[in-house]
């Protein structure tokens, strides 16, 4: 089972688990992240607007979860990104891993959110007080995603 959404309305984590995990007897582990819109250290976001290349997106999604799978034995795969205005405190991401064991659904959890934050095609602009501005990729978010290669 692999599922990708991209969407502007909120998702719900109990619903969604619940599909990722129904008829899977096997499934020993299920890993899952949320994330949140958050303020910045430098400034209060009041909002964030997200962008994206419809139908690239998903396919880029695609590719991470197909690499995750050659990697990692797992059962099932959902990510669900929410795109335009949201909120500081709205959930933005939801990436789901059901898999046999606890190991290959941690890692391939931390590996789809790592390569979805530097290589999945989504703009982001904060709106701040002080103005509005594109976010770049961190370098912090690079190294998580390169140690991975």
């Amino acid at each position: 089972m692999t599922e990708v959404r991209i969407q502007t309305e909120d998702f719900n984590v109990s619903d969604l688990q619940q599909r990722l995990t129904a008829g899977r007897t096997a499934s020993g582990a299920v890993a899952t992240f949320v994330g949140l819109v958050r303020s910045t250290q430098s400034a209060e976001i009041q909002k964030m607007l997200l962008e994206h290349y419809p139908g690239m997106t998903e396919r880029s999604i695609q590719a991470i979860i197909d690499r995750a799978k050659k990697r990692w034995s797992l059962l099932g795969v959902q990510v669900v990104h929410r795109v335009g205005s949201l909120l500081p405190g709205e959930q933005i991401v939801y990436v789901g891993i059901c898999s046999m064991h606890r190991s290959d659904a941690f890692a391939a959890c931390e590996f789809v959110m790592d390569y979805l934050k530097t290589r999945a095609p989504f703009w982001k602009k904060e709106y701040t007080a002080s103005g509005e501005h594109w976010v770049e990729v961190r370098s912090s978010d690079e190294v998580a995603a390169a140690r991975w290669d």
